[in-house]
């Protein structure tokens, strides 16, 4: 497979948009947010129709960024070797908010370990690394998924939504809201038109985070080793525990919807519709990715008109 649906068909629409990579290699070395390990990340460029693909060099194995790749959802967005469970990449998500939020279609993801490094807690780090970079545009048609019908999964009263696209816009709007005991966090919603220069400036900083109280509980589980006040927003009841505070009043929702940003791009395409949730995770956004795929009804294949010869 190629990064898509095997079924995969192009069809051909007026968008402004060419599949882009990177100009060249750049990497970073950091600790794992939750095995701990010192691990070295490497971005480098990758042929037109390529997608995105995680290589564990350390097992000379590679991985597609695919929905249908993800094993695990517990705390992270795990994905697996499809013929070698155990040969896993962890943590996914920031990495991939990154590079669809910079709109970067094709990369080599190079980690030496099990997870990238969670760096300061947010993609902003992984932007950085992008921008200096540079960004290639390949000059081939971009290739979409455009959502044709209504899909939703829920999970009690949490829910995630993937409507049809509205307004003449082709890309994907999303709109979140969430629901914390903590006074802290609370309720707070947000809604965005994904761009890149949206992503950079309203979503890329923003951190993730975990209640004080399930800090023990999830390092019990062999999770998390790797976290701290420097990579971590910690919520005690009505307090941040985080000397320097929040980076934003409403970082909480902010981060909830970096993290679907990167879920969703396991789609294996950007994607044209809307994107509407309540209280999901990494769970809920790969179900519904899974039940956009299982009918072909809902879902249609699109890409930029071809390049004038």
């Amino acid at each position: 497979m190629d990064g898509l649906p095997q079924n995969f068909l192009l069809d051909y629409a007026a968008l402004d948009e060419r599949q882009q990579t990177l100009k060249s290699s750049i990497g970073c070395v950091g600790i794992a947010l939750h095995t701990g390990q010192r691990v070295s990340l490497t971005f480098r460029p990758a042929p037109p129709d390529h997608g995105i693909v995680f290589r564990r060099t350390d097992l000379g194995l590679d991985i597609p960024a695919r929905f249908d790749c993800v094993t695990d959802t517990r705390l992270a967005t795990v994905l697996s070797h499809e013929h070698d469970s155990t040969a896993r990449v962890s943590t996914v998500e920031h990495v991939m908010a990154a590079l669809a939020g910079c709109g970067i279609d094709n990369a080599l993801v190079e980690l030496d370990g099990p997870e990238p490094p969670i760096l300061d807690g947010s993609a902003a780090p992984f932007v950085f690394l992008i921008d200096c970079a540079g960004i290639a545009d390949q000059g081939v048609p971009r290739r979409m998924i455009e959502v044709r019908r209504t899909v939703r999964v829920s999970d009690g009263d949490a829910f995630a939504e993937l409507r049809p696209s509205h307004g003449g816009f082709h890309g994907l709007d999303l709109a979140i809201s969430i629901d914390f005991p903590a006074r802290a966090i609370g309720r707070q919603a947000l809604s965005l038109r994904l761009t890149h220069d949206s992503f950079r400036q309203d979503l890329a900083r923003a951190r993730t985070f975990v209640m004080a109280q399930e800090v023990e509980q999830v390092r019990a589980a062999g999770l998390g080793l790797g976290g701290s006040l420097d990579n971590a927003v910690v919520v005690d009841r009505a307090d941040v525990l985080n000397p320097s505070g929040l980076r934003m009043a409403d970082e909480f929702v902010r981060h909830k919807m970096l993290d679907a940003v990167g879920d969703l791009a396991l789609a294996g395409a950007a994607l044209r519709g809307r994107f509407i949730a309540h209280r999901s995770g990494h769970a809920l956004n790969n179900r519904l990715l899974q039940a956009l795929f299982a009918d072909a009804a809902t879902w249609q294949a699109v890409a930029t008109e071809p390049l004038a010869a």
